[in-house]
């Protein structure tokens, strides 16, 4: 079922290293792990070699956020140095958002691939809307709400991450912006809430995905794929740095449309793939 030509494999092989790349950077400029990108490009790595079409986004997003723990703790302490990172959201959000990634694994062992491709379209295209029609202006308050509040957003983001892929970083940001933070504090603090979420959402899916070993391609643990970490996760984790200091370099506005377009294409590809 697996078996492809060598030169295919050179060619996802290439595709899964230049994704690593976009990757890292991205998750330096907007405090995200990647999992925006990984998971798209994994999807159709995995699609070209075989894997079954009710595994293969499980795989994909439990793949996606094992790649990414070392580029979210890159990220982060880049941005730690800086000083700009919000402490008490992370004491606020941390365990709230780890309950969220428990939750989430646990759909991830039972739920039939649609689930995640559906959630992934619709947050993408929320945060699309808010990086291309948005504006600085944009509150919601001046401040954060009440402890009670707070640990609901935490769990909103753990659920979300572990249900996409993605450390959470863009989801916080656009909560934090829009209760007045700054977006270098939503970003450094973005990463750092990253961390947890993509550790504990790399062990529930690992263990999610044992139900399905089976159908798994090789080197494979649970809904992780070995190959794709190890292919991806360094150069991505590397490129974490320079993207960090892109960020307080290159205009804001520019960024935040090419991302919000990149995030639109995405949405595009998985609605076709839900109804073709």
């Amino acid at each position: 079922m697996f078996g492809v030509p060598l030169g295919e494999l050179l060619w996802l092989a290439a595709a899964i290293v230049g994704g690593g790349i976009v990757t890292g950077i991205l998750a330096g400029l907007f405090g995200i792990g990647g999992g925006a990108i990984i998971v798209p490009v994994l999807y159709e790595v995995f699609r070209a070699i075989g894997v079954p079409e009710e595994v293969r986004m499980q795989l994909c997003i439990g793949s996606s956020l094992a790649i990414i723990v070392p580029t979210t703790v890159r990220s982060f302490f880049a941005h730690r140095q800086r000083g700009v990172v919000l402490q008490d959201v992370m004491r606020a959000w941390a365990l709230p958002a780890v309950a969220g990634v428990a939750v989430g694994s646990v759909i991830a062992a039972f739920a039939p691939p649609g689930v995640f491709k559906i959630v992934f379209v619709v947050i993408v295209s929320i945060i699309a809307f808010k990086l291309l029609a948005g504006r600085d202006d944009w509150k919601i308050a001046d401040d954060f709400p009440g402890r009670g509040a707070m640990l609901g957003y935490g769990f909103l983001v753990g659920l979300c991450s572990s249900l996409m892929g993605v450390s959470g970083g863009s989801i916080s940001n656009m909560i934090q912006t829009l209760y007045g933070k700054p977006m270098l504090n939503a970003v450094a603090t973005s990463a750092g809430l990253g961390v947890p979420i993509t550790i504990a959402g790399t062990i529930g899916y690992m263990l999610a995905g044992l139900r399905y070993q089976a159908l798994m391609p090789p080197l494979s643990i649970g809904f992780v794929s070995l190959v794709a970490v190890v292919l991806m996760a360094p150069i991505s984790s590397y490129t974490a740095a320079h993207g960090a200091r892109l960020a307080h370099a290159l205009p804001k506005r520019t960024l935040e449309i090419a991302f919000g377009v990149f995030l639109l294409i995405v949405a595009a590809r998985f609605v076709i793939s839900l109804v073709w």
